[in-house]
């Protein structure tokens, strides 16, 4: 007879991106074991911290089973930390950005210099230009270049897990905003993706979008500006039309925006999450928090999953579309409780234009997610479509970057 062996849990996993963190898991395990050698990391993935100054701490703690990825560490402790099972993963030279990068980017990191200098000068532009340029690299720097990516984009993905889950995005629930990259501003579709994101932030949600121009920066713009009134985004959206598209000037576009940003300097914490696949598309700067991926496919599951507030999706093109039926596809195969609610904004849009809402009805009959489908004309109805819909789950409380 056949026996099946019994079946462990899995190591447990701790993520540790700072010096603090650092210090307080080293605490708490030499804590636990009296100061003794046998304290171990099993499970630490350590990432992006400097240890330089923690050689005595690591010497007393057992590595066997440990990550270190892009730390700082003395050459004997980097030598012993090898021996004992830990694996040491080196910085990989040559790259304009961090590969295992602790934080979410910022607006004034991605654009630092723009000031005084071109947008070509900035770091996102760098990244960029590195990204586009690896494609034709020899096999050596093709791989290293593979691994730097996806690296990077799996350290962003726990850095937005960790936020959501128990850090500045985790007071609310996550409400995407979806929309072309083609609405200029000072036009009324800039204003009306605008007042939707302010009118989302203003009832409590997190607002969420693609991080880039057109609709998805006018949805960031009314989230960040959302506890000042409705005067305060109109006058920031005058100020922002004397530079009405990225696609004149992407320096002069971003300047703009950096006004904004400097007149308001504090505004509500809100997400974007860009990619570096679409290097014409500039991020935008009223995302406090921006989650910036190479991976496109990535980039857009990783948006869709985490707006579980549900998510709006004004008039676009082919990549609106696209979210739209990939966002009903999720929601055609889940059960019930996985189901996030979809509001479309623009009845001609979607019932003439880009007939996609009829089609949408055809594939929800009878499947759960039948009554959460909605069609409106006008960005409140929207924001009051998804707070009756999550039921007051909304702490009403907003951060503030």
């Amino acid at each position: 007879m056949n026996s099946t062996p019994a079946l462990t849990p899995l190591p447990r996993v701790i993520e540790i991106a700072s010096l603090r963190d650092f210090d307080r898991h080293a605490t708490a395990a030499l804590a636990i074991e009296g100061g003794r050698l046998a304290a171990s990391m099993h499970g630490w993935h350590v990432q992006s911290v400097d240890l330089r100054g923690r050689s005595t701490v690591l010497e007393k703690l057992r590595p066997s089973g440990s990550v270190f990825m892009g730390c700082d560490i003395e050459g004997k402790i980097e030598r012993r930390l090898r021996g004992g099972g830990a694996l040491v993963f080196p910085e990989i030279p040559g790259l304009p950005f961090d590969a295992y990068r602790g934080e979410l980017y910022s607006w004034d990191e991605l654009y630092a210099g723009i000031g005084e200098g071109s947008y070509e000068s900035v770091p996102d532009a760098r990244v960029y230009a590195w990204s586009s340029h690896r494609l034709g690299a020899g096999a050596h720097d093709a791989l290293n270049a593979a691994l730097a990516s996806t690296l990077h984009d799996h350290a962003i993905g726990k850095r937005l897990d960790s936020q959501i889950r128990d850090g500045e995005l985790s007071f609310a629930p996550l409400v995407g905003v979806m929309g072309g990259h083609a609405q200029q501003r000072g036009g009324d579709e800039f204003r009306t993706a605008a007042r939707l994101g302010h009118a989302l932030a203003e009832a409590g949600f997190i607002v969420a979008t693609g991080g880039g121009p057109g609709a998805m920066e006018a949805a960031n713009l009314g989230a960040y500006l959302s506890s000042l009134p409705l005067s305060t985004l109109d006058e920031a959206l005058g100020m922002l039309a004397a530079e009405p598209s990225f696609g004149i000037s992407i320096t002069g576009w971003a300047r703009a925006a950096e006004r904004v940003r400097n007149r308001w300097p504090s505004g509500t914490a809100n997400l974007g999450i860009p990619t570096w696949f679409y290097g014409h598309e500039p991020p935008n700067m009223f995302a406090t928090h921006i989650a910036k991926y190479f991976a496109n496919a990535t980039r857009e599951a990783v948006l869709l999953e985490k707006c579980s507030g549900g998510i709006v999706f004004l008039p676009g093109a082919a990549g609106t579309v696209q979210e739209i039926f990939q966002d009903a596809c999720e929601n055609y195969y889940g059960a019930a409780g996985s189901i996030s609610p979809m509001v479309l904004v623009g009845v001609d849009h979607w019932t003439r234009t880009l007939p996609a809402y009829p089609l949408l009805l055809e594939l929800a009959r009878g499947r759960h997610m039948g009554g959460l489908i909605h069609l409106v004309d006008h960005p409140a109805e929207a924001a009051s479509i998804l707070v009756g819909l999550n039921d007051g789950g909304i702490s009403g409380v907003r951060g503030l970057a």
